[in-house]
């Protein structure tokens, strides 16, 4: 999914203190799974009136929690069947200038920096195994670059965008022991 904004840009924004309530939740739970839900469906779908889910989107909207409203497309419908997570190594810092202008492909779905073994992570969607070998031709012409692993991804399961919901028993599962 296209997302012009920078992390930074978006962790700076002013947020709305007031915490997601339940209706917060549910309203963007459905939103991700249909943006184009009317608020009158989207109303009867959480409980609550049209005007009422109309106010909490724009809350929602003006805080930042929802950045925008986007099509998720399907990558092998659109030409671009081969998934790939591309682990980049540099030498110093890893988010330069010269990596992040690599944004302007649409082959790119998501740069990260990271922490661990790499410095970057790339989500990268491709037409052909070829078409990859030139991105990564393109990731090694670029100064600081030294290495790259690529993962090609055989089998989708799961991919979705950030959900509402949050699953609170993880907090403390850490601390869950095991009687033998």
């Amino acid at each position: 999914m296209p997302n012009d904004e920078k992390t930074e840009d978006i962790r700076d924004r002013p947020t709305d203190s007031r915490p997601l309530d339940t209706f917060d939740r549910k309203i963007l739970s459905e939103l991700a799974k249909d943006a184009g839900l009317s608020y009158a469906e989207l109303g009867r779908l959480v409980g609550l009136s049209a005007p009422a889910v109309h106010e909490r989107v724009k809350r929602l909207r003006a805080s930042g929690r929802v950045r925008g409203t986007v099509a998720v497309l399907d990558g092998p419908s659109t030409g671009k069947p081969l998934l790939a997570f591309v682990h980049v190594d540099t030498m110093g810092w890893g988010k330069t200038q010269e990596l992040l202008s690599l944004a302007e492909l649409p082959e790119l779905e998501e740069i990260h920096s990271v922490a661990g073994d790499t410095c970057m992570l790339l989500k990268v969607r491709c037409k052909s195994s070829r078409a990859l070998e030139g991105l990564l031709a393109r990731l090694y012409a670029t100064p600081g670059v030294k290495a790259t692993r690529s993962y090609v991804v055989l089998s989708t399961y799961l991919e979705r965008t950030p959900q509402g919901g949050i699953t609170e028993a993880l907090e403390s599962e850490h601390s869950v022991t095991h009687s033998t």
